[in-house]
């Protein structure tokens, strides 16, 4: 899954791709490189962001997501939003990327079991501008994994089709270093209920931390080993910036297995 911000100020990409065309242009050449899925967000959800209006939302996705369709592109829209998640069904999206996993909009549930969407469903706790509140975690995997069930149960009890739901611990809202690289590892145990499991943890900030690389951007060789990592541990969707060198090295790996 590629990742294609289309915001002034996500946390790495921010103001790269304003111009919808140079984000199609992206789009394919992530495609290109061995993309699956191309991941279109409107709004940054890095810790402590501001919320983005629906209507500008919506403005930022609705070119890229038209012209990446046009071309065939398997497309996934990265909102939290059920007004901007069907504007963008209908401009050809086919995934729900909802790092809320569909509980910060009451509509939302409703409108991807209706569409018949896929749905990736990601553990948050508190909203964008405080994803730390909350108890602390007992035990981080088991509890993210509970909640993760919880929201998974909720949408096959609205209809949704058990194959179309992917789970997603997310790596990087509200948890600590340690918690980041006990999910990361604990893939496998989430992938055992039967469900893909996504694994975003592209340049972020736990990954500065541990190499004392500030710049997002220069963090690349650090995510691919993660990624190659989590693929090792059960993961079967990585969430990228670099798509040709996490493709390099998964080709590698599979090689050496």
């Amino acid at each position: 899954m590629a990742i294609v911000n289309v915001t002034p100020d996500s946390f790495s990409d921010g103001g790269d791709r304003l111009d919808p065309a140079r984000a199609i242009d992206d789009g394919l050449r992530f495609v290109a490189e061995g993309a699956d899925i191309v991941d279109v967000g409107g709004e940054s959800t890095r810790p402590r962001a501001s919320p983005t209006p629906p209507d500008e939302e919506l403005r930022r996705i609705r070119p890229v997501v038209e012209g990446l369709g046009r071309q065939g592109v398997l497309v996934s829209v990265d909102t939290r939003r059920a007004s901007v998640a069907r504007a963008a069904l209908d401009a050809g999206a086919r995934i729900v990327n909802d790092v809320s996993a569909l509980r910060d909009d009451p509509d939302m549930l409703r409108l991807v079991a209706q569409r018949e969407a896929d749905v990736v469903l990601m553990h948050r706790r508190g909203l964008p501008e405080n994803v730390f509140a909350g108890p602390p975690y007992e035990n981080v995997v088991e509890d993210v994994r509970r909640f993760l069930l919880e929201r998974a149960a909720a949408c096959e009890a609205a209809g949704m089709k058990r194959g179309c739901i992917a789970l997603d611990p997310g790596v990087g809202f509200g948890k600590s270093v340690g918690q980041e690289l006990e999910l990361i590892a604990g893939a496998g145990r989430l992938a055992e209920a039967g469900y893909p499991v996504l694994i975003g943890c592209s340049r972020k900030s736990f990954i500065g931390k541990l190499t004392g690389i500030a710049e997002p951007k220069r963090r690349d060789p650090a995510s691919i080993w993660l990624a190659v990592e989590a693929a090792r541990r059960g993961a079967s969707i990585l969430r990228v910036h670099d798509v040709a060198g996490t493709r390099q090295a998964l080709a590698v790996s599979a090689a050496m297995r």
